[in-house]
C-alpha cells in the first residue's frame, strides 16, 4: 500500500513512525509534515484545509489508503470527501466527528443513551450562562462548545474565573467554536484516557493512558493541547475497564449506530473515575496528542492493517500486542505557549539521540537545510520506554537533557502521580 498520514504534529509523526515499520507500506507521506517526519517519509507540502488540493495530492502519488491526524478535519469533513473520490480513508465521517466538534452533541448523546458524564447546561448568550453559574457556584468547568485546540476548557475554582472564562467564550476568543458554551459540574477524582477503535459495528479495545494538560509543574498554569503523557494507566483497573467499556464505550458505538451516524475510527475516551464509578469528560475522535505517542512506542503488532479493518468495516477478529512496558513522553514547548511564542529558534543535540528504548517525535520543527528550527508552540516529544514509568520518565528526562535548545521548556514531573504510586 502506498499510504498518506494527514497533518504535521507529533501524533502524526508517531503514526507515520510505526506505520512505516509495516512490510504492507510501498510508499509513505505526510501532508503537510514536519521536519521529523521528512526521514522517514515524503513530505507533501499541501494545504490541508483544502480538500480538493488533498485529494489531488493523493491522486498524482498514487495513494491507496490515507490516515487522517487532526481534529479540526475530522470535523472538517476531510474523511468523507477523500471516500467520496473513491479513495479509502481512516478517518470518521463528519457527522460522528460531532462527538468532539460539539460538546451539546455528545452530552444529548449521553442523555439518551443513559451514559454517565457530568450534569450540565447549555448556552448561547453570555447573560443565561452567567445566571446559571450564579446558581450553581464553584467549583464548576467552562467549555466552550466546539474545537479550541485544548484550550477551551476551564476548571474554574472560584465564581471569578468562571465568569472571566464565560465572558471569553462568548467574547470570539474562541471563534466561532465559542459561540455556545456548556457548564459543568465539577467531578472529583483522577483523569484517565481510554482508547478503542470501531469500524461502527465492532469495537477492538487499544489501550489507556495519562496526559498533563497544564503548563507547568503540579499541575499548575493554563491548559494547553498536554504536555506530556503516560501509557498504560494503572489506575484504571480491570473492574473500573469493564465498567467503562459496558456503560461508556459501547452505548456511544451502539446508539452513534442506532442514530444513523455509525462511528468509524478511533474514539478516545477521558474518563474521571469518581466515587460512582468512571463518567465520561468528554470524546476525542482522534488520536490523542500526545497519547499517540506514547501507544505508538508500546504498540508491537502492525498498525497498518487495524487501520484499514476500520477504514473497511472489516475490524471483526483484529487483535493488537503491545510491549510489556510503559511508555512516557515529555513535550519541550518554546517558551511563552500556550500563549504567545516566538518561531525560528535552533535546536540542537536531537540528531542520534533514538534508540531501542527512546524515540523523539518532532511536533513543531522545520528543517533549513543541516539545521532543525522550532515552528509551533509544542515542538518536541521525547518519549522511552521502562519497566516502570519511574524508569520510562528517567530515559525520557536524559534524552530532553541531551537537547540544546536555550528558548524551549518542558514539565519536569510528567507521569508523577504513578511514580508517587510505584515508589509506596
Amino acid at each position: 500500500m502506498r499510504i498518506m498520514v494527514i497533518g504535521s504534529g507529533g501524533r502524526e509523526h508517531a503514526l507515520a513512525w510505526k506505520i512505516a515499520q509495516s512490510p504492507l507500506v510501498t510508499g509513505l507521506f505526510v501532508a503537510p509534515g514536519n521536519g521529523g517526519t521528512e526521514t522517514i517519509a515524503t513530505n507533501l507540502p499541501v494545504d490541508i484545509t483544502d480538500h480538493a488540493a488533498v485529494i489531488s495530492a493523493a491522486r498524482d502519488n498514487q495513494i491507496d489508503f490515507v490516515v487522517v491526524g487532526p481534529d479540526s478535519q475530522v470535523v472538517a469533513g476531510l474523511g468523507d470527501d477523500i471516500r467520496d473520490a473513491g479513495i479509502t480513508c481512516f478517518c470518521p465521517s463528519k457527522p460522528a466527528g460531532q462527538l468532539e466538534g460539539s460538546k451539546s452533541f455528545t452530552k444529548a448523546l449521553c442523555d439518551e443513551f443513559d451514559i454517565p458524564t457530568a450534569a450540565y447546561g447549555r448556552f448561547e448568550d453570555e447573560a443565561s450562562a452567567l445566571a446559571y453559574l450564579y446558581v450553581q457556584g464553584a467549583p464548576i468547568v467552562i467549555k466552550a462548545d466546539g474545537l479550541a485546540a485544548g484550550k477551551g476548557v476551564t476548571v474554574a475554582m472560584s465564581v471569578e474565573e468562571a465568569e472571566e472564562a464565560i465572558v471569553d467564550c462568548f467574547s470570539g476568543l474562541f471563534g466561532e467554536s465559542g459561540a455556545a458554551v456548556v457548564i459543568e459540574e465539577f467531578m472529583e477524582g483522577e483523569e484517565v484516557s481510554l482508547f478503542v477503535l470501531s469500524d461502527g459495528k465492532d469495537i477492538l479495545p487499544l489501550t489507556t493512558a495519562q496526559d498533563h494538560k497544564r503548563a507547568f509543574d503540579g499541575d499548575q498554569g493554563p491548559n494547553t493541547g498536554g504536555m506530556g503523557a503516560y501509557s498504560p494507566a494503572p489506575v484504571m483497573s480491570k473492574d473500573i475497564y469493564d465498567v467503562a467499556m459496558a456503560r461508556i464505550i459501547e452505548p456511544t458505538v451502539r446508539g452513534m449506530a442506532q442514530r444513523g451516524t455509525p462511528y468509524a475510527g478511533v474514539l478516545y475516551a477521558g474518563l474521571m473515575l469518581t466515587e460512582d464509578g468512571p463518567k465520561l469528560v468528554e470524546y476525542n475522535a482522534r488520536f490523542g496528542d500526545p497519547e499517540c505517542q506514547v501507544m505508538m512506542m508500546r504498540m508491537e503488532s502492525d498498525i497498518v492493517p487495524v487501520l484499514h479493518a476500520v477504514a473497511t468495516g472489516t475490524l471483526a477478529g483484529q487483535q493488537v500486542q503491545w510491549k510489556d512496558a510503559y511508555a512516557l513522553t515529555v513535550i519541550l514547548a518554546t517558551e511563552g505557549y500556550p500563549g504567545s511564542y516566538g518561531k525560528g529558534s535552533e535546536i540542537r543535540g536531537v540528531e542520534g539521540l533514538d534508540d531501542a528504548d527512546l524515540t523523539v517525535f518532532h511536533a513543531g520543527t522545520k528543517r533549513d537545510g543541516e539545521r532543525l528550527l522550532a515552528n509551533g508552540g509544542r515542538v518536541l516529544n521525547i518519549t522511552a520506554l521502562g519497566a516502570s514509568v519511574k524508569e520510562a520518565q528517567e530515559r525520557a528526562y536524559r534524552g530532553v537533557d541531551a537537547i540544546d535548545w536555550p528558548e524551549g521548556f518542558c514539565r519536569r514531573d510528567i507521569g508523577w502521580r504513578e511514580v508517587s504510586r510505584e515508589q509506596n
